[in-house]
C-alpha cells in the first residue's frame, strides 16, 4: 500500500508540474504580447508628437502672420479651463463644449 501511495503523489506532483508548465507559459505569451504592444504604442505616440510638433509650428506661423499673440490666447484658454474646473458637476461635458469657446475669446484678441 505504501508503494501505491507514493505512486499516486508522484502522480499528483506530476500534474501539478504540468499545470505550472502550461501557466507559466501562457504567462510568458502574454509578457511577449504585452510588449509588442507597448513597442506598438510607443511608435505611435512618438509619431503623434512628431505630427503635434509639426501642427504647433504651421499653427504658430500662422498665428505670427496674422499677429495674433499666441501666449495671451493659451494664457485666456488655461483660464477658462480652470474656471470650469472649479466650477464642478459635469465639467467634462462642458470642458469639451468650451475647449472650442475658449478659442473664441482668443479671436476677439485677434481682432484687438
Amino acid at each position: 500500500m505504501a508503494l501505491g501511495g507514493t505512486a499516486k503523489k508522484l502522480q499528483k506532483v506530476a500534474e501539478m508540474a504540468e499545470d505550472v508548465y502550461k501557466k507559466l507559459n501562457e504567462l510568458r505569451e502574454q509578457v511577449v504580447e504585452v510588449r509588442e504592444t507597448v513597442n506598438e504604442t510607443k511608435s505611435r505616440v512618438d509619431r503623434l508628437e512628431a505630427e503635434n510638433a509639426e501642427q504647433r509650428a504651421i499653427l504658430e506661423a500662422i498665428a505670427e502672420e496674422q499677429g495674433v499673440d499666441l501666449d495671451a490666447a493659451i494664457a485666456q484658454a488655461h483660464i477658462s479651463e480652470a474656471e470650469e474646473g472649479s466650477a464642478g458637476g459635469d465639467t467634462e461635458a462642458t470642458t469639451d463644449a468650451s475647449g472650442a469657446d475658449a478659442d473664441a475669446p482668443s479671436d476677439t484678441t485677434d481682432e484687438a
